[in-house]
């Protein structure tokens, strides 16, 4: 299964969708096409039978330089029109893919830069190149920031540390990002593919409903009472417990053997 747009491709193999970043001699930039594509993909991959894992990438040496300034310069007397459009796809498609029902894994090389940090940060597992940079350029433009960024990147290094990254504008290597928690594994640069795509392979063979259950529950931290939250793991839990990859994690334990997990 594949399903091509202009600034981005969709591939499948069994249970794990690839999207990927296509405009690689363009920096992979987010403008208005990208924004309309990736609300298209993000509903793609909700409508996606059998879906277990998803992996974002890029073609090319660089993740995404974040939103295309050339093409803002044109533009730049009544800029707040075409944000506006640009921003109701694009934030749409964003709360989509990252409420997606299974993991997501971003793989990151180069350079991320702006919304496109916003974007990797809302994914629940990020592996970044040694080589890699990423920073926030919005106050270096004189823009505040979007993408969900003050939400994703607060979430990930804390409100205080992503409210400097973003006022400073602040560029971080690989191995910075990694303490900040902005990502969550550095690897080699000639081993990013490999492992990105072992381990996003991996996810797609896993327990798929209890993934989902995890995600949601800590999606809705800090949006219900301490006491609604454990009453919603408690109740989740119960119903988690009923699917098929619950008793088979169970009978796997027992057994001591490796649990062979379906995804219902």
């Amino acid at each position: 299964m594949s399903e091509a747009f202009t600034s981005l491709k969709l591939t499948r193999d069994a249970g794990l969708a690839t999207l990927t970043m296509t405009q690689a001699q363009r920096g992979n930039p987010i403008d208005g096409t990208f924004c309309r594509e990736f609300r298209q993909a993000a509903l793609s991959l909700w409508n996606m039978p059998g879906l277990r894992a998803v992996l974002l990438r890029a073609e090319g040496p660089n993740f995404s330089f974040g939103g295309d300034i050339k093409s803002f310069a044109p533009l730049r007397e009544n800029l707040g029109a075409p944000i506006r459009e640009w921003t109701a796809d694009l934030h749409a498609g964003l709360s989509r893919f990252w409420q997606l029902p299974v993991p997501v894994v971003a793989e990151v090389q180069g350079w991320a830069m702006g919304g496109a940090v916003g974007l990797l940060a809302g994914c629940d597992v990020v592996v970044a190149a040694q080589s890699a940079k990423l920073g926030s350029a919005f106050a270096q433009l004189g823009f505040s920031c979007d993408s969900g960024s003050s939400v994703t990147l607060s979430a990930r290094m804390g409100a205080a540390r992503a409210r400097r990254f973003t006022l400073l504008a602040e560029v971080l290597k690989s191995e910075e990002a990694l303490q900040a928690g902005l990502v969550d594994k550095v690897v080699a640069d000639e081993e990013l593919a490999d492992h990105c795509q072992m381990l996003a392979t991996g996810l797609a063979q896993g327990p798929s409903v209890a993934y989902g259950e995890i995600k949601r529950l800590f999606l809705r931290v800090g949006q219900q009472s301490m006491e609604a939250q454990l009453e919603d793991e408690a109740l989740t839990l119960a119903r988690v417990a009923g699917s098929q990859d619950a008793q088979e994690g169970i009978a796997a334990m027992a057994a001591r053997r490796k649990p062979n997990f379906v995804g219902a």
